[in-house]
């Protein structure tokens, strides 16, 4: 096994802390002493990895997994997976999960007053293209409240999993939206000390991939390593 090194760290800012103190969970989970980074070996970067087989149209298209249409406003999500060079990364496999347009999730967990669509499950995944580009119909998520202080509410998200060339390189993100009044109140947001790195979470509106009389177009590009990296789940 090849020496234990010292953990490398990110650009300073521009991921979130792993303790952040107004957002309770992270007091249990941060960890107690100093990383350490254990190199990657063989097997862990030549596979299992994904086939070249698209995705099924239902794991793209959220809004036709039911019997009927869901409730909500359909939108269409689509970005590019990039290296810290600006290269695409082919093949990725990206993973959404969301709320429903209630603000509530299909989870035996998720116990908010709120109604689930019968027509919508809430997740999807796709391959991305030579050019590392990914595309997603679904409908925009609600905000909902999540008991972490006094008047707590979630801005509207989607989460995001990418995995690369093995099952153990995964990152997980959230994309919010632009505009959104709650982003200044929100402690997983605002986890990400460096503003830059902070709004690189928040979608932009795209008119290019807007369908007319049908879907808005949100833009949402995931940056897996530098400077410019997407700021990745604590």
């Amino acid at each position: 096994m090849a020496p234990l090194t010292g953990y490398r760290r990110p650009y300073p800012g521009t991921q979130p802390n792993h303790l952040h103190p107004t957002y309770r969970s992270s007091l249990k989970r941060a960890p107690a002493q100093p990383l350490v980074y254990l190199p990657h070996t063989l097997s862990e970067i030549t596979g299992p990895v994904f086939g070249p087989e698209p995705a099924d149209l239902k794991a793209t298209d959220l809004t036709k997994q039911g019997h009927g249409d869901p409730l909500g406003k359909r939108i269409i999500v689509s970005g590019r997976v990039l290296d810290e060079n600006g290269r695409p990364l082919r093949g990725a496999l990206v993973e959404i999960w969301q709320a429903n347009s209630a603000g509530r999730y299909l989870h035996r967990n998720d116990q908010h007053n709120a109604p689930l669509d019968p027509n919508f499950i809430g997740e999807g995944h796709a391959l991305t293209d030579d050019q590392g580009r990914y595309r997603f119909v679904t409908i925009r998520p609600g905000e909902y409240p999540w008991g972490n202080h006094y008047n707590a509410w979630r801005p509207a998200h989607i989460h995001f999993s990418v995995f690369g060339p093995a099952f153990v390189t995964r990152l997980v993100t959230q994309m919010y939206f632009p505009g959104d009044a709650l982003l200044p109140y929100d402690p997983i947001f605002n986890c990400t000390a460096d503003e830059k790195a902070r709004n690189r979470l928040i979608s932009v509106f795209d008119w290019e991939t807007t369908v007319p009389s049908h879907a808005l177009g949100y833009k949402f590009d995931i940056v897996l390593a530098g400077r410019d990296a997407t700021p990745m789940e604590i």
